[in-house]
């Protein structure tokens, strides 16, 4: 048995990335793991397939398809995970859009106005509406229960591109503030800093920029280290609220990667 066996976990954006990551380390632990996303059937970035690995890794997988841009759609996971699971006790709000094309740099005005929508409305939004719809699941599964968002460094500094700065910087406030609410539940809510993490997305890009990724974290690496944060219990709600890096976790608790390595800390890099 994991030290996560009969928890039950919603990671929002699972098909591929950080968000494929986070639910395959908790499958490592032995959790119960609700992944959603657009995506489905047996391809290699697919909801369907991130199950199967949570399942083959000893954890037991469930994939819901839900687009997040739609209300009605995310409502509905949350009422299936409520028929079947009764509570949850860690919502990783992970989901994003891309937007396509992709924003690299430029002028804000050289994009479509549609960026901001993909980048805010899903970026930050759709965290919102997973964490109402999950709140009263939430509260049922007692102390250690933790809403995790997954940040950015663009929240503080310029990345992409301003529409992005402003989902990032926005989530943290939205962070912060929720754990003030949250507080006299005894949950926690925390935002991620993860460094520069060698996603499909980033992968497929370095093989057109020619970009070095040997530095970067990957996204079980990420994963493994939101796991050992979210096991001590002793500090979780001395973090609620705050912005957590990757890299300090990764340090904290001498977490590895697949590769038996720890990358360098994005800080250090930059």
């Amino acid at each position: 048995m994991g030290t996560m066996t009969g928890k039950v976990a919603v990671v929002t954006g699972a098909s591929r990335g950080i968000g494929k990551g986070i639910a395959l380390a908790l499958a490592e632990q032995g959790a119960t793991v609700y992944v959603t996303g657009r995506t489905t059937g047996p391809g290699e970035r697919t909801i369907d397939t991130t199950a199967r690995l949570i399942n083959e890794k000893g954890g037991k997988g469930i994939a819901i398809q839900c687009d997040h841009a739609k209300d009605a759609e995310i409502a509905k996971v949350f009422e299936q995970v409520g028929r079947e699971a009764g509570h949850i006790d860690y919502l990783i709000n992970n989901v994003y859009k891309i937007p396509s094309p992709p924003a690299w740099g430029g002028g804000f005005w050289d994009h479509p106005i549609q960026i901001y929508d993909d980048q805010v409305g899903i970026g930050m939004r759709a965290h919102y509406v997973a964490s109402w719809h999950a709140a009263q699941l939430i509260f049922k599964a007692g102390p250690g229960a933790a809403i995790v968002n997954i940040s950015s460094p663009g929240g503080q500094s310029y990345h992409f591109s301003c529409s992005y700065g402003a989902g990032k910087a926005g989530l943290d406030r939205l962070t912060a503030d929720m754990a003030v609410e949250l507080k006299p539940k005894n949950v926690a809510a925390m935002a991620i800093y993860p460094g520069s993490v060698s996603t499909e997305f980033i992968q497929d890009a370095a093989k057109e920029r020619g970009m070095d990724l040997s530095k970067s974290q990957t996204p079980l690496f990420v994963g493994r280290c939101i796991i050992q944060m979210l096991l001590d219990r002793n500090s979780l709600m001395d973090r609620s609220g705050k912005i957590v890096w990757i890299e300090d976790l990764s340090e904290e608790f001498k977490v590895l990667d697949e590769h038996g390595k720890r990358p360098p800390g994005y800080r250090q890099t930059a």
